[in-house]
């Protein structure tokens, strides 16, 4: 009997389980308190992420059309600047520096306005002789693979040494640079990631609004 009650004894204390240690259950209690901050920090990583392409515009599409932010062009056309431009048969220089790009409210058109200097068939300019300000559309060029301006306008001509006011050789080099410039060259270039993303669409038309231009695209 008592041969019996001990090897009962025995199965049942061999089938009890034995409880965790002291330090396995703080280890699991740190395992566990740790998935939240992680699982915060992958939000948190995931969010800057997509964020971060949506505000890099023109590399998000939405539908049939996408935008470009007005500092997205402020910074191309930063790339592009100071520059000098024959002018009168290569009689004189014009020298376009420290582009600053804004769109007015209304009017569906962009503002440049740019620091200018004038010099020799030889170069120079490099101290500013005043300001300009140009107004103009967009299109865009696919041979260029880039957005030029389209029917540019001068809004605004500051030339202190001139007395303020433009003589005829300042107005013709300036108004002759325009066109060429509006013609050849854009002031903002689509990347290849881009293109990539717009495949066999085309680009429609162009649209200004307020703090963005945005870029339609056809079937």
């Amino acid at each position: 009997m008592t041969q019996s009650l001990d090897r009962t004894a025995t199965r049942a204390l061999g089938t009890a389980r034995t409880p965790p240690p002291a330090c396995e259950k703080g280890a699991r209690a740190v395992r566990t308190g740790a998935v939240q901050p992680l699982a915060v920090a992958i939000m948190l990583a995931l969010f800057v992420l997509i964020t971060g392409c949506a505000t890099r515009v023109g590399t998000v599409l939405f539908g049939n059309e996408f935008a470009f932010s007005t500092p997205e062009l402020q910074q191309s056309l930063e790339r592009r600047f100071p520059r000098d431009y024959e002018a009168l048969g290569g009689l004189a220089t014009v020298k376009l520096m420290n582009p600053r790009l804004s769109i007015p409210s209304g009017g569906g058109r962009l503002r440049v306005d740019f620091d200018v200097g004038f010099g020799g068939p030889r170069g120079g300019g490099d101290t500013p002789d005043g300001r300009i300000a140009v107004t103009s559309a967009l299109r865009y060029d696919p041979a260029t693979r880039g957005l030029h301006l389209l029917d540019p306008s001068l809004e605004r001509v500051e030339i202190p040494a001139l007395g303020g006011v433009m003589n005829d050789t300042a107005r013709s080099a300036l108004n002759r640079w325009l066109v060429d410039y509006a013609r050849d060259e854009p002031i903002h270039r689509f990347d290849d990631s881009l293109l990539a993303r717009i495949g066999a669409r085309r680009i429609s038309g162009t649209r200004i609004e307020p703090g963005r231009v945005v870029i339609q695209l056809g079937p």
